[in-house]
Parts: C-alpha cells; structure tokens; sequence
C-alpha cells in the first residue's frame, strides 16, 4: 500500500502529551470534511505516536510517586500518631508545590527524570519535618505547651536540619556539571532535588513550627471530643469500630482528589470536584484523630522508679561502649563484614553496564543488500520484510521506505549501516495491553522477528530498538585512524573479521567504502585551450547532466535553512552518455564537448572521514544478551549461554543450567563442571571491550595504524571519571559543613565513614537483587547516598555533643543512642519506604485501579532505587553501631593514654612531685567508704501547757 507519511516533531518547551492531541483532533476535523468516496479510499492513521509513551510512563510515574506518599504517611502514622503524621505528611504537598514555583520560574518541564526526582525525595523531604515534629512531640509528652514545644524544636534542630540538608544538597550539587550525553539526561534529577530539599528545609523550620502551635489548640478541642466520646460510648469495641469508618471517609477524600469523577462529579464545574474532595479528606482527617484518640488503649500507669532505665538497645550500646575492649571488638567485626561483602561481591557479581535496558516498543529493521538495485528492486526486498513484520502478533502498525530518507527517531546517534536500501519502522502492541502477554514482550518480539528476518534470502537484517536513554545499541566500537589510506583499510578490514569471529558480538558492521563504481570525468585542459574554450564553461556543462547549476538561494517559511536553486538538464537526459552530445559555445563557434573530455570508471570512493587531521574508519558491535564467560584459573574455556528453563546440556552447582555457545575443547568445559572447578562471568560490553582490548594490544596491525575505543566506552569512561569527581567533591563540601557545625576533625570524619558503610549496602543490594552494576544508575545512587546517610550520624553526634557537656562521656553515648534511634530509624524507613516501590517495579493506579509491576518506565530506576535502599538501609543498621564504638573508642584511647603519662611523669619524677602525689591521692580516697545517711522518724512529745506545741525537727543519724 502506497504511503504517504508527515512527521510532526514537538518544539522545545512544549507539552508533548497536549501537542499529540491537537494533532489528533485537527486530523480528525479535516477528514471529517472530506467527501464519502475519499473518505472510503484514503486510510488516514497514525504510528510511532511518543505522546502514548510519555503518558504512560507519566501515569507510571504518578503512581509510583503517589504509592510512595501513602507508604511514608503509614510509617509515620504507626510511628508518630495521628496528629503528628499530618504535621508531616502536610510537609509532601507543600514542599512539592514550592518546587513546582521554582520549576515553573527556571522554564523546566515535567519529565520522566523530573517525576522520578520527586519519587527519590519523598522519603527525604519528610526527614527534617520529623526530626523537629519527633522533638516537639517529646516535649510535649513532658508537660510543654505545644506552641512552646514546636518553637523549641525548631531552634533546638535548626543547626541539625540545617546541615543534614545542606549534606544531602552536596551530594547533588556537583551533579549540575555532568558532561555529556549522560549529563543532558540526568540533568534535571539535581536539579529537582535541589528544589525539593531547599522547599523542605523552609516548611521543617518554619511552616511546621506554626502549623504545630496552632493545630495545638485544635488538639484541645479534638480531646475534648474524645473524652466525651469515651463517655457516650464506654464499650472500648464499639469506639474502635468507628475507626476503619473515619478512615473510610479519609481515603473516599485522597480517591476524589485524585480521580474527579471517583464519587461526585459536577460537569459544570469541575472545581467543585477537587473543593469536594478536600472537604472530605479534612472531615475525615478530623474524624479519624478523633477515633483513633477514643479507641487508644488506656494502660494503667507504672509507678516512678528512681534512676535511669535503660531499653535493651541502651543496654546494648552500654554493652559496647562500657569497657575498653568491645569498641575495638565492635569495630572489627563491622570492619571484616565490610571486607567480606567487598571479596564476595567481586567474586560474583554480574559485570558493569553503561546504561540500564529496559523493554523497547518501538524499533526498526534495517534492510541490508550490496549491488547497483534500483529504487523498485529496492522496495520488493523492502516489501518482503515490511509482510513479515506486520504478519507477527506482537506488532501494532509500521511504516516502510525504501532509499534513502524516512522519518526521524531516536537510535542513540547510531546510524544506519551504509549498505541499507530501506527501513521498516513499526511500532509493538504497548505495554499496558500485553503486561499478562510474556510470549508478546518488546524483547521476545524483536527476537522472534530477528530469526524470521534473517531468512528472506538475498538481505541481511538488523534489527535497532528505539532509544530510551543515552546508551546506543551497538556499545563495542573501535575506531582506527592513520594517515596511510591503504594500510588503513587492510587494518579496519582484519579488525572487522575479528570482531566477527569473537564469541558474543553480533550485527558486526564497519564504516569502510562499498563495492561500487564512481565515474571520473577529466578535463584536458591543453586541448579545450586550443579549441578556446572556457573551462568554467565547460565546468557548467558538466553540472548541467549531474548536480546542476547553482543560481542562488532562498529562505522559506517551512525550513530553518536556505534552500538551493539549481538548473539541470531533463531528467531523461541525466545520463552520462549526454556528455557525447553536448556542445559548447567557443569563438570559434560550437565545439562537442567530447573533443576535451574523458570519462572512466574508479572504485567508489563513498565519503572520507577525519578525526584529529586523520583519516578513520569505525567498526562497531553489538553484545549478544543471554551468554556467560567459562573460566578454570583465569583460563577461558568458553561461552555459555544460560538456559533458564533447566533443560541445558551442562548445569552448575548451583543449579543454573547452561548450553555451550562457543567453545575449543567441550570436554575440558563439561569435566570442569563435573569437578565444580569453574567460574563464571557474565559477558557485557565492558567485558568484550576488554577481551579485545588484549588482542590489540599484541599489535596486530601495521605501523601507523592508531586505535581507541569510543562510542558508549567513551562516554562510560567521561561519566565515570565525572561520578568519582562529584563523589569527592560532594565529600569535600560536607566536609567542610560538618567542621563548621562540630568544630572536630574527629567527629566530621566519623560522619563520612558512614558514606563507606552505604557501599557496602548497595553491592548487597545488586548481590540480592541479582542486578548489573550501572555505571549512570548505581552510580548515581552511590553519589545520591553520600548525601542521605551522613544524616543519622550528623543527628547522634549532635546530640551527643549536647549530653557530654553535663552528663560522663560514656553515659552521654547511650543515652545518645537511646534518644536518637527513634527519629533515626524513622527517617531511614521512610526514604527506603518512598523507594520500595519502585524497586520492586511497582506502581499502583490510584485512579483507574489495578498496579503494574516491572513496566518500562520502573525498569529504568530499579537499580538506582536499589542502591539507595540497601545502601540506606545496612549503613544505618551499621550506623548505629559503628559510631558509638568509635565515639567510645576515642574516650578509652584518650583515658588509657593521659593513665600512662601520668605514671610514667610518676615514675619519672619520684614520689615528691605533683603528679605522685595526685594519684596517691586518689588511691587513698577510693578506700574511703562514703557515709550512709539515715533520716529517723520524728518522736512525738507530750507538748507542755506553758508553751506552744512546735513541730519536732528530724534526727539525722551517722553510721
């Protein structure tokens, strides 16, 4: 079927999702205008539509970011109270609102990066609002007005929030200066946090403190309506029934916000819905923390013992830090489980990738032939392959071409191969239509059409999925440079085979010239100046029959660039036989222009490329998916290819079962699997790169060849030396703050060691994940953690700072830890509860209901969630341990040090110095036993008549 396609590209700034739809709609008014029989004749449709995409990853997006406000909201509800969790659960909407202004000033969009910045900084942006609503809380508990609680919180946390955010605003801020492709695509999440951090540090510190005095007056009347709903309904089970009700009436609330039309629906004016929705909410907000109050289990009051009572963790760290020897005990046993995790995961992990995949669903299949074709002989090959691909089920609509121009798509700046004769584009069934359909999944598709492709005989076919981020498809390319253009064609020629004859790369392709034929036309000049004529003229002669004459220019309305205006020859009479025919005007009047001119045939040259002065050719791969390196000793026995239904030829230990890829001897690979002697490593790019690495290393080619690696490796290595740089940088900067607010070297390094401990947490992560180490995601969530953790150590060593100015250094460390775990643990659940979700691929739709789990969009950010998660999560359990030890470690050293100069100044100076003295002094006084008080009962005496009875002093007794 005869097609004809317009391309409507979205200009920068522009809402995609709104552009697609008035595209749509302004189609869809046109042909409704058209006549019946052109209507009926004329199939008007549209493909390769990013409007659909965006939405659904925007959908995605929303209710992963939506789960994880609702996930937050639970654990500081179980965790703080009722009233106290709408202190901070205010703090997400108002910290995202003020992000949105700030957004909204710098001219930035809502993006996929955008919304996942708001997913990584849910769990965050609440940290401040619950370290100072957790100390009001307190407060409060101990007899404090609220009003007078909130205050004190704010100016007693101020320094602490301050610096636990400008920390984490570290972390983010070298980030602005990516470079690169990577740079441009990751360039707006710091961005996004920057602004939702700086927008919670001013709700923490100053909206919370007043909203948590006035709601203090709303409390009053809330337990006023609790008492009197105990006395109206005495029965405890009656009250707690009224609990699930009013939060009935609170999620009815969230369900209109979210959804308009979820229970009231004014089509007239579609604010009432939002208006309404909110009433609900707040009502049940209301009724809940009224319920929830009545139904509180009243618990009979113990009687006040005297002295400190410790919790178990408190006797735990009292444990540690008590003595001289579990500190060193403690700290070696954090220390060899770090050790351990690091030898195990370099041992078994699964290599290193630049970008993350994630399922395409959309691609194109380029058509691949060798000869002089014409453009007809072209589209039958075109049309045998554009059949095929509409005839698989998995295949939604396509569009083909043959020749050269098409549409424009996203191939992360891979380039066609220069033997293509065509293009099919087409586009797979989406996601949401096919997410129980695991035979129609985008990679299986691709595959599937691969196979089928590449039996049309007389073609070959390569298959390129759709770009989704700054990866390309074909990540092994090496690039060969010289000065010697014959020795560099035999270099990239032999390089070529290699890479063809080296397991686990396929869709080898080289930049080298085609086979073809190039006709070169030579003027005589010596005999045109004997028939006086004029080169020039003879020159415009010659374009006449090829590219025509250039007359001028013009600027159009529908191009940004001048467009051309040249004159040529008829089209039937564009042939290189016409330069027989032609004459050219002399004086001498008209001379055949065959008279001067010789024409013969050169190998086709095609296009000449320098890089750097030299010439180049690039050979370029891809990495086959699915394969495994087998090694004995560091010896490659061969490829494997891993079989996940069990069914292999040869399986390991473990279970996995493998078929043989390539191998040189499959007895020495099968005996090594019966004697569980070998390794195996996942092949990926880095690794291939690697292999290929050694072998040009041994100087296969001649000399003057250079060569170097670019392409994905290029940009892998910039965006890998640039996360080592904003690693240290971010280190640098709170290092600095941490001085500032400590004023100890000390203490600010002990902070950064947690930065250490988080490692260890994400190679657990990718070791329980079975995940491959990215270098943009993970690498941004290490960077990212840099940031998060040092905010549980900035908390305890604040605070311990604070006790050890009143109270023994050691006592100050458990009572430290006791104190602080509470708002410790919370603000680490929380963030690892706010990125739960979308490390397990969830999303829930809050709107139409139901929930997806590993969608495109969660594929992207799993590995980065990963990482922050466990990171997180085994840095703060560490945490809580490694510092007090460390803090402990500190007083012991010192102790044990000033003991022994002392005695050695002692046993130096003789028994008559000071120091002697001193500690004779102090050995004498703890033999003295201290003196026991006794307060007697007052005697009762008969009062005499002459004076007034006076009540009778205590005796006290010595013993």
């Amino acid at each position: 079927m005869s097609t004809v396609a317009l391309q409507v590209v979205k200009r920068k700034g522009f809402n995609i999702l709104q552009t697609t739809a008035d595209v749509r709609s302004v189609i869809a008014a046109e042909t409704a205008n058209w006549p019946p029989e052109l209507q009926a004749a004329v199939n008007v449709g549209t493909s390769n539509d990013q409007g659909r995409i965006v939405g659904s990853m925007v959908s995605q997006l929303e209710g992963s970011v939506l789960t994880a406000i609702a996930l937050v909201m639970i654990v500081v509800l179980a965790s703080l109270g009722s009233r106290a969790a709408l202190l901070v659960g205010f703090a997400i909407p108002t910290s995202f609102l003020l992000c949105f202004v700030l957004l909204a000033i710098m001219g930035v969009t809502i993006s996929n990066i955008v919304m996942f910045g708001l997913i990584l900084a849910v769990g965050m942006l609440v940290d401040g609002a619950i370290v100072v609503v957790e100390y009001a809380d307190k407060r409060i508990k101990d007899g404090v007005g609220p009003m007078h609680a909130y205050v004190e919180a704010a100016k007693r946390m101020f320094w602490p929030v301050v610096s636990s955010t400008a920390t984490t605003l570290c972390a983010f801020l070298p980030m602005l200066f990516w470079p690169g492709v990577s740079g441009e695509f990751m360039g707006m999440l710091p961005v996004t946090l920057i602004f939702v951090l700086s927008a919670s540090l001013v709700v923490a510190l100053v909206y919370l403190p007043v909203m948590g005095g006035l709601s203090g007056r709303m409390s009053r009347l809330f337990e006023r309506a609790s008492t009197w709903l105990r006395g109206a309904l005495p029965s405890w089970v009656a009250r707690a029934a009224l609990v699930p009700l009013a939060l009935l009436i609170m999620f009815t609330g969230a369900m209109q916000l979210l959804n308009p039309t979820y229970l009231l629906s004014f089509a007239d004016a579609p604010t009432k819905n939002f208006l309404a929705g909110g009433v609900i909410f707040m009502l049940g907000a209301f009724a809940a923390s009224i319920t929830m109050s009545a139904a509180e289990v009243q618990w009979r009051r113990r009687p006040v013992e005297a002295g400190v009572k410790r919790t178990p963790f408190g006797h735990m760290i009292h444990f540690i830090a008590g003595n001289p020897v579990m500190p060193l005990v403690a700290i070696a046993a954090v220390v060899f489980f770090v050790m351990t995790v690091g030898k195990y995961f370099g041992e078994n992990n699964n290599g290193v990738e630049f970008f993350v995949e994630s399922e395409p669903e959309m691609a194109i299949a380029y058509v691949r032939a060798r000869g002089n074709l014409s453009l007809e002989e072209k589209d039958d090959l075109v049309k045998q392959a554009e059949e095929l691909i509409l005839s698989h089920p998995g295949v939604l609509n396509a569009f083909a071409f043959a020749g050269e121009g098409g549409l424009n798509n996203n191939t992360g700046g891979a380039q066609p191969p220069s033997d293509t004769v065509g293009q099919v584009q087409f586009e797979t069934i989406p996601w949401e239509d096919r997410a129980d359909r695991p035979d129609l999944d985008g990679d299986v598709v691709l595959d599937e059409l691969t196979e089928q492709l590449n039996q049309i005989p007389g073609i070959k076919i390569e298959v390129l999925a759709a770009a989704r981020g700054p990866a390309s498809a074909k990540p092994v390319h090496l690039r060969l440079k010289s000065d010697n253009w014959d020795d560099l064609i035999v270099a990239t020629e032999l390089a070529s085979e290699h890479f063809r004859t080296t397991p686990g790369l396929e869709l080898v392709e080289d930049t080298l010239p085609l086979p073809g034929i190039d006709w070169e036309i030579n003027v005589d000049v010596e005999k045109a100046g004997r028939y006086s004529a004029d080169v020039a003229t003879v020159g415009a002669m010659v374009q006449l029959v090829t590219r025509g004459i250039l007359l001028g220019t013009m600027r159009v309305d529908t191009s940004e660039e001048e467009i051309e205006i040249r004159v040529r020859l008829p089209e039937e009479d564009r042939v290189l036989s016409t330069l027989d025919s032609l004459k050219v005007r002399t004086p001498d009047g008209l001379v055949p222009l065959a008279n001067f001119i010789s024409r013969k045939p050169v190998a086709k040259l095609a296009t000449i490329n320098r890089v750097d002065q030299k010439r180049y050719f690039d050979v370029k791969a891809a990495v086959t998916e699915g394969l495994v390196k087998a090694t004995v000793d560091d010896e490659t026995l061969g490829v494997l290819r891993v079989v996940e239904d069990g069914s292999g030829a040869l399986t390991a230990a473990n279970g996995q079962s493998y078929d043989i890829f390539d191998s040189a001897d499959p007895a020495a690979l099968k005996q090594a699997f019966d004697d569980d002697t070998v390794q195996t490593t996942f092949i990926t790019p880095a690794e291939r790169i690697e292999v290929l690495t050694e072998w040009l290393d041994s100087r296969p080619f001649g000399a003057g060849i250079e060569w170097e690696w670019t392409g994905d490796q290029e940009d892998e290595q910039e965006s890998q030396a640039f996360l080592s740089s904003a690693f240290t940088a971010a280190l640098a900067l709170m290092f600095i703050i941490l001085l500032a607010q400590f004023n100890s070297f000390y203490n600010s390094l002990l902070v950064l060691l947690a930065v250490v401990l988080s490692t260890t947490g994400v190679l657990i992560g990718m070791l329980v994940m079975d995940q491959t180490f990215s270098i943009i995601m993970t690498g941004t969530g290490i960077v990212a953690l840099a940031g998060i953790v040092v905010n549980n150590n900035i908390v305890l060593i604040d605070t311990y700072q604070d006790y050890s100015r009143y109270m023994p250094r050691v006592e100050a460390i458990v009572r430290t830890a006791e104190s602080r775990i509470r708002p410790v643990l919370l603000t680490t659940v929380t963030t690892m509860a706010g990125l739960a979700p979308m490390m397990f691929g969830l999303s829930l739709d809050f709107s139409g209901g139901g929930y997806t789990i590993d969608s495109p969009t969660a594929l992207w950010w799993k590995q980065l969630a990963t990482a922050v998660v466990f990171g997180l999560g085994i840095a703060t359990v560490l945490t809580l341990v490694f510092t007090p030890a460390m803090l402990a470690l500190r007083i012991w050293f010192t102790t044990y040090a000033l003991w022994l100069l002392r005695a050695l100044q002692a046993l130096t100076r003789g028994k008559g110095s000071k120091v002697a003295q001193d500690l004779a002094l102090r050995s004498a006084a703890r033999k003295v036993t201290a003196p026991t008080l006794r307060w007697d009962s007052p005697v009762e005496e008969a009062p005499k008549p002459e004076t007034p009875a006076t009540p009778e002093k205590p005796a006290a007794a010595t013993e």
